[in-house]
């Protein structure tokens, strides 16, 4: 189900459906001294190395979906450890209505086979370097999507993988209620300060040659999420209540329909307010309605 390409001593097991969404791209480092897997996919029916430790590089459903195949220690950073490790924790940061939870319970279920909870699963901090002998993959905190986003850059071979700063067109997601839009900007201007050979992407963007390539497509990426706020400030031309712009959508066509949508749609409009709030730009008025300042 999936095919291996390599990066020096990096190989990227990409899916039939080039990483689209319920899959993704898993990462294998063999250094001399261990071998390292990191986001486990769907696309995974059995441990296909002998990993001796699995990096997840967040707690959402698509990067863990393979992790029941693996007898090994299991690292992510220690904020989103707790969502690796349990079911229960990861359903709850989505921030879901009782209703909608169950359904969206009931859909990752179905379709990644996750158990409840993932024993041996170990909370680190950004800066771990992982020793594979002749490798070393360093966890970088990159939070915004999660409060414990994290990519790894991988020396020798100068393989920076980046998770979910995946360059999509359909652009960041933030809708957790631990996401922030500030994070996720500061994240994706901390990668671009970082030099590497290969950036490798957990989605359909697979992995991008060369520093000047993925800078170019990383400020398309970042103008994605800005596009959003500058949208949302044109509808409040006339006052607009939460609902209303949960309703226009900011994140979502109008045509998608699936049970997290409008919990995603609410979260990312509230941290957009927030800041466009802060800045000046949106002013509450009455009746819990909001307004672009003229």
């Amino acid at each position: 189900m999936f095919t291996p390409v390599e990066f020096g001593k990096v190989s990227v097991l990409i899916p039939e459906n080039g990483g689209a969404v319920p899959y993704g791209n898993t990462v294998v480092v063999s250094g001399s001294e261990g071998t390292l897997v990191m986001d486990p996919s769907l696309s995974l029916d059995r441990d296909p190395v002998g990993a001796d430790l699995v990096f997840v590089s967040h707690g959402h459903e698509d990067h863990i979906a393979g992790l029941r195949h693996f007898d090994t220690p299991v690292y992510a950073h220690h904020l989103d450890a707790p969502a690796v490790a349990s079911l229960d924790t990861l359903l709850t940061n989505y921030g879901l209505p009782p209703g909608q939870r169950a359904e969206v319970q009931q859909s990752i279920a179905t379709q990644y086979g996750i158990p409840s909870t993932h024993e041996n699963v170990a909370g680190i901090d950004d800066g771990h370097v992982f020793d594979l002998g002749d490798r070393t993959a360093t966890v970088i905190h990159l939070p915004g999507h999660t409060r414990g986003h994290c990519g790894v850059l991988v020396e020798p071979d100068g393989f920076f993988y980046v998770a979910d700063i995946d360059l999509t067109s359909f652009g960041p997601m933030y809708g957790d209620l631990g996401s922030s839009v500030n994070d996720f900007l500061d994240s994706i201007d901390h990668v671009a300060t970082i030099d590497a050979r290969w950036y490798g992407t957990f989605h359909q963007k697979g992995v991008i040659e060369g520093s000047d390539e993925f800078r170019r497509r990383l400020t398309a990426y970042r103008d994605k999420l800005l596009s959003r706020e500058e949208r949302l400030v044109n509808f409040l031309d006339e006052p607009q209540r939460l609902e209303d712009i949960v309703a226009h959508r900011l994140v979502y066509r109008p045509h998608v329909s699936a049970p997290y949508v409008d919990a995603v749609e609410r979260r990312t409009a509230q941290l957009h307010l927030e800041r466009l709030i802060a800045s000046g730009a949106v002013i509450t008025v009455a009746d819990k309605t909001y307004r672009r300042v003229l």
